[in-house]
């Protein structure tokens, strides 16, 4: 059973098993068993789901079997709903914030809702923060941009200072994929496309100067180690001395902003995971599973487990304790 030494997964996703109708082409579940159904999109199936997408107890069973003392729950994107009028995405953020609570509510505090925001609203984004918080969240999901607005906007930029000012934690997670014939096979939107939008709103957090207008205060990670930000940060460094007259937009070279920010572990082998730390140090990285999912990584953290080259004092901060300081400041 997860314990006070067990492991702490900042990544896991959670389904309701049902919520009111949100109007024509937008998300409904078709439910098909008990422990069974499939998340649509209008008339098309977008992901089969199980049970542990919203039964806590089959949550908790699973973590006491992979050692997991916390999860962090978070929406799965495909419900943020920022292509919608604002009026209407605040009402999806609060239909789905209140169920997030209660499928949370059994876990005993083992798991840890986060809340998701209508931010291509600043005003309602900031308002529904406060709410979802006020009723018991602990963090809050965003995706990693807003139709063409990334993160380096400046309502993104003021949500992240009235996150940062409320003491909240951010996690950022990839969304909204570019299609194209290339990347609709292979399921390469996930394999390629993940990784890039990720690595590019790092970027955009960098170079548009985010990180020069929020506090060092904010706690914010992004899924998926960070994409391909830690093995490329050379490339990009060497074009930020070199180039400067195009992409010296920040205060320092990109190199200055590594600290600033966390990723999860879930890039499933050690060498991929001793350039995170290498790159971003031990004290940056945080596990991460995308549990439930089949992308994932089941235990979580076994990836951790099996790195050889991390001492006992780096395994615990990637374990458990960076989580503890990411949730709790």
């Amino acid at each position: 059973m997860g314990g006070p030494d067990g492991v702490i997964d900042v990544h896991t996703h959670y389904v309701p098993q049902g919520w009111p109708d949100l109007g024509e082409q937008q998300p409904w579940l078709r439910v098909e068993s008990e422990a069974e159904a499939m998340i649509m999109v209008g008339s098309r199936e977008f992901r089969r789901i199980q049970s542990d997408c919203w039964d806590a107890e089959v949550r908790l069973a699973d973590m006491d079997a992979d050692g997991v003392e916390l999860q962090v729950v978070s929406p799965t994107p495909v419900f943020f709903g920022y292509e919608q009028p604002s009026g209407q995405a605040e009402k999806v953020a609060r239909i789905f914030n209140d169920l997030a609570l209660e499928i949370c509510a059994p876990g005993g505090g083992r798991l840890v809702p986060f809340c998701q925001v209508p931010l291509q609203d600043t005003d309602a984004a900031c308002r529904e923060l406060e709410r979802a918080v006020a009723a018991g969240h602990r963090g809050v999901e965003i995706g990693n941009h807003v139709g063409d607005r990334d993160l380096d906007d400046a309502g993104v930029v003021t949500f992240l200072q009235h996150a940062a000012s409320l003491g909240v934690p951010v996690f950022v997670h990839p969304w909204d994929m570019a299609s194209s014939p290339r990347l609709d096979r292979w399921m390469a939107q996930w394999l390629a496309g993940m990784p890039a939008e990720t690595h590019l709103s790092v970027i955009a957090m960098i170079l548009g100067g985010v990180f020069d207008r929020v506090p060092e205060s904010l706690r914010i990670c992004f899924a998926h180690g960070g994409g391909s930000f830690a093995f490329w940060l050379g490339r990009f460094e060497n074009a930020w001395h070199h180039r400067n007259d195009v992409i010296g937009t920040s205060a320092q070279p990109p190199s200055a902003y590594v600290g600033r920010f966390s990723v999860d572990s879930v890039v499933f082998e050690p060498a991929a995971l001793r350039t995170l730390v290498d790159v971003l140090g031990a004290g940056q990285v945080m596990v991460g599973s995308d549990y439930p999912y089949p992308l994932g990584e089941r235990p979580a953290g076994s990836v951790v487990h099996r790195s050889a080259f991390l001492d006992a004092d780096e395994r615990r901060l990637v374990l458990r304790d960076n989580a503890r300081r990411f949730l709790d400041g």
